[in-house]
């Protein structure tokens, strides 16, 4: 036992429910994410660098975003998954982001055939007298799980959010809602809340991967810190019915930690057993990728651009993808998983 669980709460349905009706009142509502791929006003661009080191030494593809979201100094990038054995069809890259205002966090859903993309604002959705309303969802967003049907989304020190994608909802004029310029809305469906027995530090959720060298498929959290910080590596299985984290008998989700984790960590993805990890190295300086298992990590260094943040693997072309933060650096970019089989 790790002194470490993950409560489940209540589902918002009744509050997503009128939600989504009063939008349909207005012409909007439920969309689903088939409506969101329906609707892809922005392009991503291919981009190269004069020279391979400039974008990392691992990199064998690089898209950027348009010109707005490449510089806004105001929406950070930073957890990515994919529509890896999801319901939908194409091939899609989703991207969150997290708002230095007030304005909270977003995904963003990239069609990487048509290189188009539109942004999903995240929220919380509120009843206050019978009416139904929304809040910005304020995490740092730091990586997510696109598994099934659902989108988990890490909230540090407070576990992570869940959204059902099928509760995406379009938003039109007249619904009164603020959602700061966005058209569609992912509303949290339940949280998973982090607790911690006496005298345990509780694990900070800064990335989230999913790991599908497991049967079932395990979720994987890391930690970011400094060399004085806990750098733990945690793994739950999910439950093979429903896709969600498998619970005890006291319906606690428990996870194995393992403390040896890297300086620094950014994100992870684990394939076939091997753990790959991101490590920043500056604002300026290209990026690290740690290979190997907790204990026996060999550092991979100049691999990414500047600033990489979380990463998945896609089994059926074995890349790796990963996102930069920082403005005009900005890079949805992918690795051959296989290059990092030599040094």
């Amino acid at each position: 036992m790790t002194g470490l669980h993950l409560t489940r709460t209540e589902e918002n349905v009744a509050e997503i429910d009128a939600l989504a009706a009063l939008l349909a009142d207005h012409g909007g509502g439920r969309v689903g994410v088939e409506g969101v791929l329906a609707d892809l006003p922005r392009r991503v661009r291919r981009t190269y660098a004069p020279h391979p080191r400039l974008l990392g030494r691992k990199v064998a593809r690089a898209l950027t975003w348009d010109a707005t979201d490449r510089r806004d100094p105001n929406w950070w990038p930073q957890g990515i998954s994919s529509s890896v054995r999801t319901s939908v069809t194409r091939d899609v890259l989703a991207v969150s982001w997290y708002a230095k205002n007030d304005h909270g966090s977003r995904v963003s859903f990239v069609d990487l055939a048509s290189r188009r993309y539109q942004h999903v604002l995240l929220a919380e959705p509120t009843m206050t007298d019978g009416s139904p309303g929304l809040k910005p969802l304020k995490v740092h967003a730091g990586g997510i799980v696109w598994h099934g049907p659902y989108l988990h989304v890490a909230a540090t020190g407070r576990g992570f959010f869940t959204c059902r994608l099928d509760d995406l909802l379009r938003v039109t004029d007249g619904s009164g809602l603020e959602t700061h310029g966005h058209r569609y809305v992912l509303p949290v469906r339940f949280a998973y809340k982090a607790r911690t027995d006496e005298g345990v530090e509780k694990l900070r959720y800064s990335f989230l991967t999913l790991d599908r060298s497991t049967e079932p498929p395990s979720l994987v959290a890391g930690e970011y810190g400094s060399a004085q910080q806990t750098r733990r590596l945690a793994r739950i299985p999910t439950d093979p019915e429903t896709g969600l984290l498998a619970t005890d008998q006291d319906g606690y989700s428990r996870p194995a930690v393992d403390e040896r984790g890297q300086v620094r960590m950014q994100g992870a993805a684990v394939a076939e057993g091997v753990y790959y990890l991101t490590a920043s190295q500056g604002h300026w300086n290209p990026g690290t990728v740690y290979v190997g298992t907790p204990g026996e990590f060999r550092a991979v260094r100049w691999a990414t651009p500047p600033g990489p943040e979380d990463l998945v693997w896609w089994p059926a072309t074995d890349l790796l993808w990963s996102v930069t933060e920082h403005p005009r650096r900005r890079w949805i970019f992918a690795m051959r998983r296989g290059s990092f089989d030599s040094r």
